[in-house]
């Protein structure tokens, strides 16, 4: 795709990068038969290839309106697109650019600047958001419904071990997951320790700086990156752990792109480069120690019929694809098959709050294929899917490394 970039961003190093990433898209198309919303809109400015046209127009010198901003907030950054694209296009990033010049010449309106302007505020600070958690719990029965479903249920963690071995991994703690779901770590410690692995949180670690990078404040973003290398760097440098692991894959996407977001700024470069080198989803982790994994495990009884909805941040960001069925299937678990499995259940961060009757759809057509194999339970990777699919469904939504150590917790109880 030819263009001719505007003065105020030609030759700058974004500009280079967002006139690479245009040469590379050759107009075919095959994005928009994987992307969720222009399969539900069936708009083509709702689709990739749309969205890159309405980028592209901003880059020339274009001035956005209203319908440019609507069309590029309404994606939810899925990245199915780039696993489809034949061209290696690396959408995202263009579409980060392009959000980030929309939002600095065009100014939203007062609701929507007060309501993304609270999610920053609320959602990246872990006490904060407990706090107001815990009180929407006790009101829960007294709330309207559509935010009644957004109050999930308390799950006690279980016991944790100490840690105990030589061989030591840290964990992101992250910023809604330990309110939300805090017996994701407390699993995850418990199956790594069988494995002889210790699992620490350092506990100024905190939110992986996503919320606010797609919230309108990529700057406020990137702070809190660099917070939280801060908080991983010692523990890092001293060489005592082997890496970090990520529970929520959603965050593990952020991270992946924290080389990239610092390459330019020398005082961070190189310990966001480690940082991203450093991090793994826990389906890697557990992947590289299988063969302990299924030696613990064998003989594995029947357990049950799984759906296993694989976020869009798992197979699409990080390209983790068949490492969790492959663990659950080893664990005895039946995995049920799911159709269009690729497509996104439209929790996409706070994504199911700002664009509640999209999300809601896709939701609907995500439980209709989840559940169409007739599972038991349904599992998944990350915490924002797991607490949206929750609300549209009776079947149990779970975290896969739940099922494991429940797996592993029979077989060999502690």
């Amino acid at each position: 795709m030819q263009t001719r970039l505007a003065d105020f961003v030609r030759g700058t190093p974004e500009g280079r990068e967002a006139e690479a990433i245009l040469r590379k898209c050759v107009h075919c198309g095959f994005c928009t038969a994987t992307c969720p919303t222009y399969q539900l809109l069936g708009d083509e400015l709702d689709g990739p290839r749309g969205r890159i046209y309405l980028v592209k127009q901003v880059l020339e010198g274009a001035t956005p309106g209203e319908s440019t901003r609507l069309h590029l907030d309404r994606c939810l950054t899925c990245r199915a697109c780039e696993t489809t694209c034949p061209s290696g296009v690396q959408y995202a990033r263009l579409l980060d650019l392009g959000r980030r010049i929309v939002e600095e010449k065009m100014r939203r309106g007062l609701f929507e600047r007060l309501e993304r302007a609270a999610l920053r505020f609320v959602l990246p600070r872990r006490t904060l958001f407990a706090f107001l958690l815990a009180l929407g719990r006790a009101v829960r029965p007294l709330l309207p419904a559509a935010l009644r479903e957004k109050v999930p249920a308390r799950v006690a963690p279980g016991a944790r071990p100490a840690p105990r071995h030589a061989r030591r991994m840290i964990a992101l703690s992250g910023c809604v997951q330990p309110a939300l779901a805090p017996q994701i770590n407390a699993a995850a410690a418990r199956v790594l320790d069988r494995l002889g692995i210790a699992l620490l949180e350092p506990p100024q670690a905190g939110c992986c700086g996503a919320l606010r990078y797609h919230l309108d404040d990529q700057e406020g973003g990137k702070r809190d990156m660099r917070a939280l290398i801060d908080a991983w760097w010692p523990h890092l440098e001293d060489g005592h752990v082997e890496g970090i692991v990520v529970t929520a894959s959603g965050c593990g996407a952020m991270i992946r792109e924290y080389a990239h977001l610092f390459e330019r700024e020398p005082a961070y470069a190189q310990r966001a480069a480690r940082t991203t080198l450093a991090a793994r989803d826990l389906a890697e982790v557990l992947a590289a120690e299988a063969p302990q994994l299924e030696k613990r495990l064998a003989p594995a009884p029947r357990r049950g019929r799984i759906a296993f909805h694989s976020p869009c941040t798992l197979q699409h960001a990080l390209g983790v694809r068949g490492a969790v069925e492959r663990l659950l299937a080893a664990a005895g678990y039946e995995l049920t098959a799911v159709p269009e499995a690729h497509l996104c259940c439209g929790s996409a961060g706070a994504y199911s709050l700002l664009h509640p009757e999209i999300s809601a759809e896709l939701r609907r057509r995500k439980l209709a294929a989840l559940e169409s194999g007739a599972p038991q339970a349904i599992a998944t990777a990350n915490v924002g899917c797991l607490v949206h699919l929750q609300a549209g469904t009776r079947l149990p939504v779970r975290h896969w490394i739940e099922l494991l150590d429940e797996a592993l917790a029979e077989r060999a109880p502690e």
